[in-house]
């Protein structure tokens, strides 16, 4: 299997956990999008890959598609098959997905396309999807017009490395891709709503390079958060807080 990325293998093995509780879902509008924009649905076979611990993978099954969850980090897919037993749980990586030749209707990438965005891994991707079928990504950017979440990002990027990230772009270099049509964009507003241990604790501890760090930096680093909780106007005594994203999907179709 494809080596991953040290800052995925690491921080999401460990944290798997916190990423289930602090990861926010999606906005209802996504439901349209899989089935009108990717045309998944009953009698169709869609790939989540790079599914983690599944929290994209139940809006795919929700379409009535027969659903293949793709996923190498063990401790991710293990907390995918305690919430979604019913679906197809498999090891695998973009660059080695174990399914036949043109078997897929859709595949479906939801934050974690920027982890395997290269030739090999569309070549694989070209090669289980059917003619005709979709690619989907999908991300939840963070809305940093807003100065708390501004202070979020200030205190995530310092530990960043060489990870990859969505917001860097990288990921659109293997774009137009070889046998892909161009890339479309549908945008949907989300707020992530919860009490601020959840919705801003754990959801920045479940960063895969924040995830990775020593226990005592991430230690300071949850200090640090808490500091922002207590002291931010907008948050301070609150028992719940609304997270803003605005939710990118991508499409383009196998030709």
């Amino acid at each position: 299997m494809t080596e991953i990325h040290h800052a995925a293998a690491e921080g999401f093995a460990a944290q798997a956990a916190t990423y289930a509780r602090g990861r926010p879902e999606y906005p209802e509008g996504i439901g349209g999008w899989l089935r009108g924009t990717l045309g998944i649905g009953p009698g169709k076979t869609a790939v989540d890959l790079g599914a983690g611990t599944g929290k994209f993978t139940r809006r795919l099954a929700a379409t009535g598609a027969s659903v293949i969850a793709v996923e190498p980090v063990d401790e991710m897919r293990a907390q995918l098959s305690i919430a979604l037993p019913a679906v197809q749980a498999v090891a695998g990586t973009a660059e080695a997905i174990p399914l036949p030749d043109a078997s897929v209707d859709a595949v479906v990438c939801a934050q974690a396309f920027h982890w395997f965005a290269n030739d090999r891994a569309m070549a694989e991707i070209r090669r289980v999807l059917r003619p005709g079928g979709t690619l989907g990504l999908v991300w939840n950017v963070r809305d940093e017009s807003v100065p708390w979440v501004a202070r979020l990002t200030a205190i995530m990027t310092p530990f960043e490395g060489d990870a990859p990230r969505f917001y860097k772009g990288d990921w659109k270099r293997v774009f137009p891709a070889q046998g892909f049509s161009p890339l479309a964009l549908e945008s949907l507003p989300y707020m992530h709503e919860g009490p601020p241990q959840q919705v801003i604790a754990d959801r920045v501890m479940s960063v895969s390079f924040i995830a990775s760090l020593p226990p005592e930096q991430q230690a300071d680093v949850r200090a640090q958060l808490q500091a922002v909780i207590d002291q931010d106007p907008a948050l301070a005594g609150h028992a719940r807080v609304a997270f803003p994203y605005r939710t990118e999907a991508y499409s383009c179709t196998r030709l």
